[in-house]
């Protein structure tokens, strides 16, 4: 396999940004490219190791491309993730004013983090999408768009200026981004851990989603994500994709992920990596009665009972 990390780009991304905190990016080639989609299948045709795309922010949650992407197509699995805190900067051609900027572009995914400081300092311009923020700055180099919303380092890489810095609608604002590889035996627990999953129901019946939901509550574990995702067979048919706190490796997290494969029509494991959010030690206590050894203890009395040894 390549010894080279797919991204999102081009340079200059917000993507970019996030990679280079991995120390482990030091020593790969970082490869830009234009879609989410052609860096995840550049990892599923072996091009390389892996790719680095981000799949939610603190706005709007979920990015629908790359969760739709891991949901469809070869398996891939989560290995990493990174949060990095968002804000933008107005990049634009220099000698450019506010009063000059009729079209602004970003990536979509920008577009409600900045929606309230656009309709304030620019309630007339004309909001185009571009692939990416960078691909935006690029866009406005090339003189297709007056301006973009991108991050303040990508200013030199693309002969801009910003024009205004700062930019956010939301105070603390961040966007999480994964390193996703080919499966593989998942890292040993860090203490600190999230695991993440695919859904699909059998059949659609009332309580069906309580009933997903109460592997994971009957044995004490927290869901930190639970979105749901059409699955493109018609109105109504969706799967859920869920991040639960533990690792597979954990008593509980296995056995609830046992329970939802006896019941669902498809479980998908995406992986279970270190939280990006917090240490082991700031990691939360877990519920009586749902520590490995005490699942251990009760799996020990019922083989007593079978013996007749209780």
């Amino acid at each position: 396999m390549p010894a080279s990390y797919a991204y999102l780009g081009p340079e200059g991304t917000f993507t970019e940004a996030a990679l280079r905190t991995l120390p482990e990016a030091a020593t790969r080639e970082l490869i830009p490219y234009v879609s989410v989609q052609s860096a995840l299948d550049a990892v599923r045709g072996g091009e390389a190791e892996a790719a680095f795309v981000p799949i939610e922010n603190s706005v709007e949650g979920g990015i629908t491309t790359t969760l739709d992407e891991l949901v469809a197509g070869a398996p891939l699995m989560i290995y990493r993730e990174v949060l990095l805190s968002i804000t933008f900067a107005l990049l634009v051609r220099p000698g450019t004013e506010l009063a000059d900027i009729k079209t602004v572009s970003a990536h979509p995914a920008a577009q409600p983090q900045v929606r309230n400081w656009l309709r304030s300092n620019l309630p007339d311009a004309h909001w185009e999408s571009a692939a990416s923020n960078a691909d935006a700055a690029r866009l406005v180099q090339e003189g297709q768009y007056d301006a973009a919303f991108a991050g303040e380092f990508a200013a030199a890489l693309y002969g801009l200026e910003a024009l205004e810095t700062g930019i956010h609608d939301a105070e603390n604002a961040q966007t999480r981004f994964v390193l996703v590889g080919r499966p593989a035996r998942p890292a040993a627990p860090s203490g600190a851990d999230k695991t993440s999953v695919v859904l699909w129901q059998r059949d659609d019946h009332p309580g069906g989603l309580r009933d997903l939901l109460g592997e994971f509550a009957t044995r004490g574990i927290n869901l930190m994500v639970l979105q749901s995702r059409p699955t493109g067979e018609g109105i109504g048919n969706y799967c859920f994709c869920i991040d639960a706190e533990g690792h597979i490796s954990d008593r509980r997290v296995a056995e609830a992920l046992m329970g939802l494969k006896r019941v669902c029509l498809e479980v998908r494991f995406l992986g279970s990596y270190p939280r990006a959010d917090i240490t082991a030690a700031e990691a939360r206590t877990q519920p009586r009665g749902t520590s490995d050894e005490e699942f251990v203890a009760a799996s020990d009395w019922v083989a007593r009972c079978q013996d007749g040894r209780f």
